[in-house]
């Protein structure tokens, strides 16, 4: 088993499984047998969100796998994340014992800033609305207050380790400066077409481990972005790349697990998301064969930069004029 793809280390010694299992769309009715297929396989990394309502969902099966005696709780690397409205520095514990009640935990291995836009923290919407039915948009976003009761957090024994999602270079930067505990891990969108090859580098120089979504191209995106009225455009399908598919067929294997194993490579972490079995079996067989360094080399040449990018956000009102509306900058 190639030595490189079991985990990455963060700057406190917290060590982060390499490959976990997305649930962003995931229902709570699909959790249960989604997440008793990858933990069965011996998946050990479990991502989810606040946002994405399904929490109590994945505590019933954590809960169930801790009573039976087939897991302890230490085994187990559990990531969620604050919601856009919680982006006030009175609202990060609020919202923190809000998930870990429905996780039914006493901690987080990993807790993120979702976004680094804001929504004013009123009603029980995930995206409030105002009095005029408009969108409850905070533009006093502070970076380092919400930090800063991340970081109380982390005194408090409710996160191990805390981190960003969604922030670009310069935000990055601004909370770092004024860190008393530095952000362990940042989560963004990165794929073979997307390689974020700027971001990484900056990162890595700052001891910042990287998660990357939509590895495999988050084909289920465009479906979810209409459900929610957001106009979209149809993006290539990196599945159906010649090079991926070359490189597969050379392997054996499928296009998901060569553009996961890219990642991989580069030490980044991969969240595939699926409730279906055979697929969560398939994103968890990417640890017995290695890209060479000149398939790795002809999948670097496949990098759109920012033309790759599949979120932009562009089209969401709420977010794109936000004064921190992370994707102007050039990473």
């Amino acid at each position: 088993m190639p030595t490189q793809g079991k985990s990455v280390t963060f700057h406190n010694g917290m060590k982060m499984p390499i490959v976990g299992l997305g649930t962003w769309q995931s229902k709570p009715e699909e959790i249960a047998t989604a997440l008793d297929a990858a933990l069965e396989l011996g998946y050990r990394h479990i991502d989810t969100a606040y946002m994405y309502e399904n929490e109590a969902a994945i505590g019933k099966v954590l809960k169930k796998w801790f009573d039976s005696g087939k897991l302890k709780r230490e085994d187990i690397f559990i990531v969620t994340k604050l919601p856009i409205k919680g982006n006030h520095a009175e609202s990060v514990e609020k919202y923190l014992k809000r998930s870990l009640q429905a996780l039914q935990l006493d901690y987080v291995d990993l807790y993120l800033i979702h976004v680094p836009c804001g929504f004013k923290d009123i009603g029980e919407s995930l995206l409030p609305k105002d009095e005029k039915g408009e969108w409850a948009t905070d533009t006093s976003t502070d970076h380092v207050s919400i930090w800063k009761a991340m970081e109380a957090q982390v005194d408090a024994g409710r996160a191990r380790s805390i981190g960003l999602s969604n922030f670009n270079s310069r935000q990055i930067a601004r909370i770092v400066k004024a860190a008393r505990i530095r952000p362990a891990n940042l989560q963004v969108e990165l794929n073979v077409y997307f390689q974020q090859r700027e971001l990484v580098a900056f990162c890595k120089a700052l001891e910042i481990t990287v998660c990357a979504y939509g590895a495999i191209g988050s084909p289920g995106m465009n479906e979810r972005l209409k459900s929610l009225g957001v106009p979209v455009t149809e993006n290539p399908d990196l599945m159906k790349d010649p090079v991926v598919c070359k490189i597969a067929k050379q392997h054996n294997k499928t296009p998901a697990q060569v553009l996961l194993r890219h990642c991989m490579q580069r030490d980044i972490v991969v969240i595939p998301k699926s409730v279906k079995p055979d697929r969560i079996k398939e994103n968890f067989q990417v640890f017995d064969f290695e890209l060479t360094k000149e398939q790795m080399d002809e999948l670097d040449s496949l990098d759109r930069r920012q033309a790759g990018r599949r979120f932009k956000m562009d089209k969401v009102p709420w977010y794109y004029s936000h004064p921190e509306f992370p994707f102007n900058e050039p990473y």
